[in-house]
């Protein structure tokens, strides 16, 4: 597995530097880590959509090789910038979704309870990224770890390593955005 990472981190520089080959070599060593975000995302959504894993990772792997972002110091910020690829295209899809519904602003939400890390549907979608942005801009340490929960699908223990801290210290992290988002989304209400 060492050996795959480290295939993956020297294929996300030669990307970042702009040779095409590479981005060849690179889909097959993350297409399956992708495709089960994608799932992970799509699971709860209505039985009649259209979207399906393989179409979210091929949008977002089209947004992440064709786009402006394309520097990525190492594995998991490469995930984080596809988990906010996927955030993208699904909070654009709610939008649009809602749009076609005669849509409006989207309902109150209540998350007590609420698991970030299960995919939510298209209203509940729109709420958290607007919470979400707005966490960004106050504390982008704390929305970093709300996305790669809810939005990438890592597990405290993977956001502990990659940051070099303690679980403990993630979990505490965690409760610490959860509470500021329902205190961005009480206060937009």
């Amino acid at each position: 597995m060492s050996g795959r990472m480290n295939d993956v981190t020297l294929l996300l520089e030669a990307v970042e530097r702009g040779e095409g080959i590479a981005s060849e070599e690179l889909l097959p060593l993350v297409y399956d880590e992708l495709r089960r975000l994608a799932a992970i995302h799509l699971a709860d959504e209505d039985t009649r959509q259209t979207l399906q894993p393989t179409a979210l990772v091929h949008e977002a792997w089209h947004r992440l090789v064709k786009g402006e972002e394309r520097t990525w110091s190492n594995r998991q910020h490469f995930f984080r910038v596809a988990a906010r690829a996927m955030r993208r295209i699904l909070v654009d899809r709610a939008r649009h979704k809602i749009s076609l519904k005669g849509g409006g602003r989207a309902k109150h939400l209540n998350i007590e309870g609420l698991d970030f890390s299960a995919p939510e549907p298209d209203e509940r979608i729109l709420i958290i990224d607007e919470a979400l942005t707005r966490l960004e801009i106050d504390d982008p340490d704390h929305a970093r770890i709300v996305t790669l929960k809810f939005f990438a699908g890592f597990t405290n223990k993977q956001i502990a390593e990659a940051h070099g801290v303690t679980e403990r210290t993630i979990e505490r992290q965690w409760a610490y955005a959860k509470a500021c988002l329902l205190k961005i989304i009480e206060s937009s209400s």
